[in-house]
């Protein structure tokens, strides 16, 4: 088995996982919303969110990883996570993600009694050098409820990063970066109504 790719500070992944042979790991609304609750809980310190998209059997997230200068000003400026600021030097993306992975496990587990491994081990990921790729990523991820016939209309599936995008709701998304690698929001919404690739490695401008 190929040794999994390190998670290092700064650098854009794709991160994407699905239940173990292809089981359900979201049930009802109460389990895509539980989820996303405990990955701000969990990963919001660690990781800058770009995309998300939950699915019944799956799951996309397109994450950059926060340095730890980033972590120290996110938690002063959180009264609650600042009671100790010193975790900041234990926090981990791979340990973040597997409390996530672990409580949602449980979570499930137990409400429908079931037993066992959840998701597949371990979990997927790619790093993403290149500003086309990165566009590209997001807009597939956006369109994954559509290539799954989850939705007939991405834009209305809920469980997406997509509406939080077009709304005016309050977000812990990066909107001012994803829209300026996009050209703004106006282009952000014209670049998803094309038909998105699946991500591939062809891409030729760098992130700088």
């Amino acid at each position: 088995m190929t040794k999994p790719i390190p998670l290092e500070e700064g650098n854009f992944y794709h991160i994407y996982n699905r239940g173990n042979n292809g089981e359900v790991i979201f049930y009802d609304e109460e389990d895509y919303q539980r989820f996303l609750k405990k990955y701000i809980q969990y990963c919001y310190p660690a990781l800058d969110t770009y995309a998300y998209c939950l699915m019944g059997n799956h799951f996309h997230l397109l994450v950059k990883v926060r340095t730890e200068g980033e972590r120290r000003t996110l938690i002063a400026k959180d009264p609650f996570r600042g009671r100790d600021p010193e975790r900041v030097h234990h926090l981990t993306v791979s340990r973040q993600l597997s409390h996530l992975f672990n409580s949602h496990a449980q979570y499930i587990n137990k409400n429908y009694e079931r037993t066992g491994s959840l998701f597949e081990k371990p979990f997927k990921r790619k790093r993403i050098d290149h500003r086309n790729y990165l566009k590209n990523v997001i807009q597939y991820i956006h369109w994954n409820p559509q290539f799954h016939i989850a939705a007939t209309d991405f834009a209305e599936y809920p469980y997406s990063s997509y509406q939080r995008y077009i709304s005016d709701d309050s977000t812990r998304l990066n909107c001012d970066s994803v829209f300026h690698i996009f050209g703004g929001s106006a282009k952000f919404i014209e670049s998803h109504q094309k038909i998105a690739l699946p991500p591939g490695d062809d891409y030729t401008f760098d992130l700088n």
